[in-house]
Parts: C-alpha cells; sequence; structure tokens
C-alpha cells in the first residue's frame, strides 16, 4: 500500500522530524500555525499488526478488531522526551472516553536498543503506559500512515476511516474536539463495550526500588538519589540503609513535610548545606526540601510546561519544562531542561530561573550561549570554567565554556549519529547518554542505551568501556574508591571498586 496523505488537525507545538526511515532525517523544527478540523476524502485505514508482536496485552490486534471503536494511534518512541510529554493527555482522554476510545501505541523507535520488546516493556512500565502497544521495529507502520514526526497521532473513525493527524504535543485539545464530533456522527454505530487489555504492570515482580535515577551525596558519605518509579527521594549509608524517605509514594504535586509532600517521577538532585533541591521531572517544577525542618516547597514551576524559542523571554523569568538534572555552583544552579532542550538557571537567593544557553530548537549547534541549540540534555557536571551536558537525543557531551559564554561539543555529530564505539573522539559513538560525572579530568559517561559506563578522557580525546552489562544507567556518583551506579531499569544500584573493578549491587532496605 502507498502512504497516505493526512491533514493534521492541528499544528505541532514540537516534533522530531523523519524525513525517511532510513535514516535521511531532519533536526527538530517549532511550528505555529493551526488548521480547522476538516473533513477527509474516505481513506480505510492501513492494518497495525507487526512481525514484532505487542505489548501492554495479552493477544495480538489487527485494525479490524477495533470496528466500532474511535480508534488513536500515538505514534512514539520512548526516548523522545515530546512523546512523553503527551501522555498525560493520552490517559485524560482514555479516562473521559472509556466506553467509546480505544488508544493504541504505535512504537516505531529511534535507537536501535528502542527496538526491542524486552525495553519498550520497560518503557510502558517506567511512563505507566495503559494501552497495548505494537512494536513498528522496521517502520513499516509509520510508512503506511505517511508518519514523520514523532510524536504522531492518528484519528480512525468505528467504520475504520481516517479522520486525521497531529504531529508534536498538545494532543488534548484538537483529538477531543474531533472525538466529540465522531460521537455525533456514528452515535448508534458504536460499540461502548469497554476492551480490557492485560497490562504489563499486572506482571511486573515487586521491588523495593523503581526505576532509580539521578543521585548526591552528603559530606558524611551519605547518598542521596531520586527512587524515580516510586516518586521519592531516599536517602541510603554506603552499606544501603534508607535512613530518609522524601515523599509519600504516590504520583502528585504537593508541598508539605517529607512524609505527606508529593512527586511525579524526580530526577535531578543538588545538596546545598541543609537544602536538597529537587527536579521534579513529570511535574515541571523544581522542589526544595529542607533537611532540618523535614518540609517540601515548590520553589520554580507550577506543573505546565514552560516553552521560549530563540529570542523569546531572556532574563525573564520561565518555566522549567521536565528538568533532568540540577547543579550548584556557587550561588547559582545549572537545570538540565529537557523538555525544551536548553540548559537553565535557578539564582538561589531569589528562586528565579532564566534561559541560560539553547535556542529551543532541538540541534547540535556550537556557538554563542544564545545561538547553541541542544537535543534533550539530561546531565550536568562541571571542571573549572567548563559545564559539561549529557546531550542525550544526540548522544553527545556538550561543553559550555562559563567565561567564555559559548558552546561546544566535543563528542558527538548529531542527532542521528549513535551506536556503541570506543576510540578516538571523531569516530567514537554513543547512544543517548544521560548522566555525565566529572573525576580526574575526566568525563564519566552513562551510555544508557548501551548499557555501559564510559569514560571521555579530555586530554587523550579518547573514548573508552568501563563497565557494561547494565541496563539503562542514568548517573554516576564516585564516593572514596567506589562508584555508583544508577542501573536503573535493573531497579538497583550498583558499586564498582575502582581498585580491583569488582561490582556489586547495593541491597537498599529499611
Amino acid at each position: 500500500m502507498k502512504r497516505i496523505s493526512l491533514l493534521c488537525l492541528v499544528a505541532a507545538i514540537s516534533c522530531m522530524v523523519l524525513t525517511s526511515c532510513k535514516g535521511q532525517n531532519k533536526n527538530l523544527e517549532q511550528t505555529a500555525t493551526a488548521t480547522s478540523p476538516m473533513k477527509l476524502p474516505a481513506v480505510n485505514a492501513p492494518e497495525i499488526n507487526t512481525q514484532y508482536g505487542w505489548l501492554n496485552t495479552d493477544k495480538s490486534y489487527s485494525i479490524k478488531d477495533f470496528r466500532g471503536k474511535i480508534l488513536l494511534l500515538d505514534f512514539w518512541t520512548f526516548g523522545c522526551i515530546n512523546c512523553q510529554h503527551i501522555i498525560p493527555d493520552l490517559k485524560k482522554l482514555e479516562q473521559e472516553y472509556a466506553k467509546e476510545l480505544v488508544v493504541v501505541g504505535v512504537h516505531s523507535a529511534k535507537f536501535e536498543s528502542e527496538k526491542t520488546n524486552t525495553n519498550i516493556r520497560k518503557a510502558i512500565l517506567k511512563f505507566g503506559v495503559e494501552h497495548p502497544v505494537v512494536n513498528d521495529a522496521d517502520y513499516k507502520v509509520w510508512q503506511e500512515y505517511g508518519v514523520k514526526a514523532w510524536p504522531t497521532v492518528v484519528l480512525i473513525s468505528p467504520d475504520g476511516k481516517v479522520v486525521g493527524q497531529h504531529a508534536g504535543e498538545g494532543v488534548y485539545k484538537p483529538v477531543k474536539q474531533n472525538i466529540e464530533l465522531l460521537l455525533k456522527q456514528y452515535d448508534d454505530k458504536i460499540n461502548r463495550e469497554p476492551i480490557v487489555f492485560k497490562l504489563e504492570k499486572s506482571k511486573e515482580a515487586n521491588t523495593f526500588l523503581k526505576f532509580p535515577s539521578k543521585m548526591v551525596n552528603d559530606e558524611a558519605g551519605n547518598i542521596w538519589f531520586a527512587d524515580s518509579g516510586n516518586n521519592r527521594v531516599l536517602k541510603i549509608n554506603s552499606d544501603g540503609k534508607v535512613l530518609e524517605i522524601i515523599g509519600k509514594g504516590s504520583e502528585g504535586f504537593g508541598d508539605g513535610d517529607f512524609s505527606s509532600a508529593t512527586f511525579y517521577e524526580p530526577h535531578g538532585l543538588a545538596l546545598k548545606g541543609n537544602t536538597l533541591y529537587i527536579a521534579d521531572t513529570k511535574n515541571n517544577s523544581i522542589r526544595k526540601a529542607d533537611l532540618t525542618t523535614k518540609k517540601v516547597e515548590t520553589v520554580a514551576g507550577d506543573g505546565e510546561m514552560g516553552y521560549y524559542f530563540f529570542n523569546d523571554k531572556w532574563d525573564v523569568p520561565v518555566k522549567p519544562n521536565s528538568p533532568w538534572d540540577l547543579l550548584i555552583d556557587g550561588e547559582v544552579m545549572y537545570i538540565a531542561n529537557a523538555g525544551n532542550h536548553q540548559v537553565l538557571k535557578m539564582d538561589l537567593a531569589t528562586n528565579k530561573v532564566t534561559r541560560f544557553a539553547g535556542t529551543g530548537r532541538e540541534a547540535l549547534a556550537n556557538g554563542s550561549l544564545k545561538e547553541s541549540a541542544f537535543n534533550q540534555p539530561s546531565g550536568l557536571t562541571k571542571i573549572g570554567d567548563i559545564l559539561y551536558v549529557a546531550d542525550s537525543e544526540a548522544s553527545a557531551v556538550r561543553a559550555i565554556d562559563l567565561k567564555k559564554q559559548t558552546v561546544a561539543t566535543p563528542l558527538g555529530k548529531g542527532l542521528f549519529d549513535f551506536g556503541d564505539k570506543d576510540g578516538d573522539v571523531d569516530g567514537a559513538l554513543l547512544q543517548h547518554c544521560v548522566g555525565v560525572t566529572a573525576k580526574d579530568g575526566k568525563i564519566y559517561i552513562a551510555d544508557t542505551y548501551n548499557g555501559k559506563i564510559k569514560t571521555l578522557d579530555l586530554k587523550n580525546e579518547r573514548v573508552s568501556t568501563l563497565v557494561a552489562g547494565l541496563n539503562e544507567p542514568n548517573d554516576i556518583l564516585f564516593i572514596d574508591n567506589q562508584m555508583w551506579i544508577s542501573d536503573t531499569n535493573n531497579h538497583q544500584l550498583v558499586k564498582v571498586d575502582l581498585k580491583n573493578s569488582e561490582k556489586k549491587v547495593v541491597e537498599v532496605s529499611l
């Protein structure tokens, strides 16, 4: 079947664009136009079943199995922050139209690591996806529907006709509008008997930790880390004994004492004196935990995603957008603002958050702070006057010269240049690196989708693998002669003895 041409429901806020499924790609594009919903010529919806199988359900489906339902296809890839951003919109639609609507995720992967059912299953659990997902590893479904960007949703009528397509974020309002039109048009032809799917979470083993993420240590050698899947922050000693818990453990956005405060997938942490700053990622906010009074308060962000591009909103307060990591330098805290592809800074005296580097365009562009562009920055570290950034979607390490106010790229080439290759920086490749930590003139990299810890020797300009066999490591921390690693998808922390390279799982317990 030829690709079909579909009318957009409305324009994208932001998305990552592919011109072809064979590797000819464009960088992220921003659009700001809109079109009114219009009736399309009758086009039969192409098949969605694939040879790679289904997840979040116990059976395979064909497009005809959803006749009588309004069907929404979500084309996504799990490492894409913009794809993650629309999950709450999809959940809201699923709840409001539980009898009439079925959502099916079509996972058309960017990275090689994203193509396996095992890793897609982990992502489903991590992000709380509650609808079936078909693995479209070879882009066949993507091509049949003429999709060009992550994320893209396609709406299909109860009689199996394509209604329209929307690329980018902000899907709730346009999709809801078109669902209401379909409800009026088809009315008694709609099957209102809910379809129950056997979700992956029903098969998941219970573990004490759930997708642990970023870490920091205090002067006493204790470790604070984000237990992101449990929506809390833990403090442990070097043996893994839990000394403090911040957060009730349920998803939410509530301040208060440590036992009642709620978070939504926290990641980055930064410690200054008796204050622990927390990047509350999916709440698009910075929270502050007072370790003396044991109270949590929100100091930046209101839950809404902040968007600003190019020359917009410099030197004025902005909202964080999926902040992923934090780093304190004196009275300034830098924020890896993954959701809007920038680095922000926060004045710790005033809690004012402003833009620092990046246009907001998703690209690998060097130059001045205002000319540079990033790709979902997710990790921060610092050596002297250089702030290093894990630029995850470009599988790159970026370097911000704080004195010269410029951005360079010591490792990495672009959005679609990735792999698993050591050696000279000119040829070395990473795959969606999420964490960076500096030590002794080297940058230690959580090469997340390769399941490795690699080192970037800045002096010799070489990359080498130090630790392998991990499952989406997120962060690295050094304490004395131990290297701590958040082995995220294995739901554990690991420490490696730097003297003999012995690797040991930390038994975290109350």
